[in-house]
């Protein structure tokens, strides 16, 4: 007993160390990204649209498109000594008191390629730098005079299967704004319907990635073969293995040998498969972006009506599909807590949950931080389902901001001096 004392009193330093590992090398990660990320001045631009958009949401992708160039992976240097993260965007509407804003924040380094991606598809819009409009709140909610009610969303399946996408609703004829089904206009329309001391902001924030980063094209691959019923490729043996096989039985391994089938897989699909198969592959043809996609309702406890967060939801859901994939709250962070043994401590977990809500959307925290959880892959043509700017014809929000006049260029026979 003595002997196993003096070993464990000498050597229990090797196993603690082990297990501290991980906690200190989190924590030495956390330090100095939050170190780098002080040094990065960021902006908050406002965009305002005019009242007639005749484009399809399809502009909007090619935006996303060039906004994906924002993308500048780290070396180990950078990433291990100086804390050096993809940096994201973060697209955002919010209805401050019945009026909706569509903002997007985004590191001021690339500000000119937002803009110039956006003048590119909308050359009418207008766009300004302003302020964070998260300050003009209490930085403590919820107080004794604010309250909040909000969750982040993830995906029902796995990353490879899309969600419902603006081809859904968007008519042959794209010509004819009318003829469009827009699922932003529901949302624009429930903000319009908040008063006075009522707030709805809808984040969603969005890291440019590559297969290198997040392997979700090789996930796609394998899900598709599989729905596409086709053969595994058996994993060839080392030469040793056959070698010593052929030592024991005397006999060379047996071919494996695959059996005609008189018609191939795809010919065996049923619609259903097909239509996945489909958009699995359309998903991974396009670029991808780690996203976080939440929202918070929050208002003065004299006027705060839990049922308008069913605008936000309501809009979500608008995006589901039983045989794809569908966005859903993610219960881990939903501002709801009813459990049965320690229901003494349920008051104090919501209000923890509501605090760290709160507070991961002011610092737009889970794209700085991927693989924390409630982060997945979307593509060009799912942000723009989401996020796009509507016309009025399609989106009547009479409260939304728009711009009455439209800016042309003067033309080229007008004196200069």
């Amino acid at each position: 007993f003595l002997f196993l004392w003096d070993i464990g009193k000498n050597w229990i330093w090797i196993p603690i160390s082990f297990l501290l590992f991980r906690l200190a090398l989190t924590l030495y990660l956390y330090f100095i990204r939050e170190r780098w990320k002080k040094r990065i001045k960021w902006v908050m631009l406002e965009i305002k649209i005019p009242r007639d958009i005749l484009k399809p949401i399809k502009a909007m992708e090619s935006v996303f498109a060039g906004m994906w160039a924002i993308y500048d992976p780290s070396n180990p240097r950078e990433r291990l000594i100086e804390g050096k993260i993809l940096l994201p965007f973060s697209l955002e509407m919010a209805s401050i008191e019945g009026e909706p804003h569509f903002f997007i924040f985004v590191a001021e380094r690339f500000q000119k390629l937002v803009e110039s991606s956006i003048y590119s598809q909308y050359s009418d819009v207008q766009i300004s730098v302003v302020d964070d409009y998260t300050k003009y709140v209490s930085a403590d909610i919820p107080n004794k005079d604010w309250d909040l009610w909000g969750t982040d969303y993830i995906l029902s399946k796995e990353d490879p299967y899309p969600i419902r996408t603006y081809t859904f609703f968007e008519s042959e004829i794209i010509s004819e704004e009318e003829r469009r089904i827009d699922p932003l206009s529901s949302l624009l329309e429930g903000m319009s319907n908040l008063g006075k001391g009522e707030q709805l902001w809808v984040q969603i924030t969005a890291v440019p990635i590559t297969p290198l980063d997040n392997p979700w094209i090789r996930r796609g691959e394998i899900i598709r073969d599989k729905l596409a019923k086709r053969p595994l490729r058996p994993t060839p043996k080392p030469l040793l293995q056959e070698a010593a096989e052929i030592l024991i039985t005397g006999l060379p391994t047996p071919a494996t040998t695959q059996e005609k089938e008189l018609f191939p897989p795809e010919m065996r699909l049923t619609p259903g498969e097909r239509d996945i198969i489909i958009g699995v592959e359309g998903k991974m043809a396009k670029y991808g972006f780690e996203t976080n996609i939440r929202f918070i309702y929050l208002a003065k406890r004299d006027v705060f009506f839990t049922p308008h967060v069913r605008f936000a939801m309501g809009f979500f859901n608008s995006f589901s599909t039983q045989n794809l994939n569908s966005l859903r709250p993610w219960p881990r962070t939903i501002t709801k807590v009813h459990t049965i043994f320690t229901w003494f401590l349920d008051a104090r977990r919501l209000y923890i949950r509501k605090r760290r809500i709160f507070r991961n959307y002011i610092r737009r925290f889970s794209a700085l931080y991927p693989r924390k959880g409630g982060t997945f892959v979307l593509n060009t043509e799912e942000l723009a389902s989401l996020y796009h700017f509507p016309g009025k014809m399609v989106a009547p929000a009479p409260t939304l901001p728009r711009i009455a006049a439209t800016r042309r260029e003067a033309p080229p026979s007008l004196p200069i001096e």
